[in-house]
């Protein structure tokens, strides 16, 4: 799992990964084309657990290039690299956990001796802020062009890896709403998911078109690492937070093809 790059390693990886997609299609016969993505997204974290629920959404940022081969005139498979800014999302614990020490971990690096409380309870929203490289991977399937305009599909999948991680708390007496911390061991380093989009492509040349569309992504992984975790319910044991975490995202498609 990765967390956290040095600069010379995360330079020499950045690197290798944006020319990978260049390098394996350039093997290939047929129709090749390159283009860049600036999508802006909108992302939330849900979980399986009816008591800890979704609260607020991040606006964020997919930067990416893109390496698209055509093995028919409507019919492309594509692959690229690319980066996910403020993903993320809140979720918050119901009231009705009498305990809920979550990120207590991350919470002791940063507060003072005696500052966190013995126990936390429910009520508090916990908002998570992620980085993350991405690999998308996946098909396009076209429409006939209708003057300058062919409108498309794209189903793919996409591997994440966690580049950073920043978390705050809400509505906690003892941490300010606006101060964030690292919370590097409460999510797990790696992001496998699935998307769906469909849009349009305009030319506006016989080599370039411009993209717009949107799509929805959902994660398949747990992102959440219940570490330590304790919560509890009144009248009820103490157990792990065993919940399943998941980011999911609207994404608006935005891009170039050259």
């Amino acid at each position: 799992m990765i967390k956290n790059f040095t600069s010379n390693r995360a330079l020499t990886f950045l690197v290798a990964l944006f020319l990978l997609p260049a390098v394996a299609f350039a093997q290939l016969p047929g129709d090749l084309q390159f283009g860049i993505q600036v999508s802006p997204t909108f992302s939330g974290m849900t979980t399986n657990d009816n008591l800890i629920n979704r609260d607020g959404t991040n606006l964020g940022l997919k930067l990416g290039v893109v390496g698209e081969y055509y093995f028919g005139d409507s019919y492309s498979f594509h692959a690229g690299l690319g980066f996910h800014f403020n993903a993320g999302g809140t979720l918050f614990y119901e009231d009705q956990f009498t305990r809920a020490d979550i990120w207590r971990e991350s919470l002791d690096n940063t507060l003072a001796a005696g500052v966190l409380p013995d126990t936390l309870r429910g009520g508090l929203g916990f908002k998570y802020d992620m980085q993350f490289v991405e690999i998308p991977l996946g098909l396009t399937l076209r429409t006939r062009e209708f003057g300058y305009i062919r409108y498309f599909v794209r189903p793919a999948i996409h591997l994440g890896f966690l580049t950073q991680s920043r978390g705050t708390v809400q509505n906690a007496g003892f941490i300010s709403e606006d101060e964030t911390f690292d919370i590097g061991k409460e999510v797990n380093g790696v992001n496998l998911g699935w998307s769906l989009g469909g849009g349009l492509e305009y030319s506006v040349s016989e080599s370039t078109a411009l993209i717009g569309g949107i799509a929805f992504q959902s994660g398949f992984a747990d992102l959440t690492t219940d570490k330590g975790t304790t919560v509890q319910r009144e009248g009820r044991t103490p157990r792990e937070d065993d919940s399943r975490g998941k980011l999911n995202s609207i994404v608006i498609m935005l891009g170039v093809m050259f």
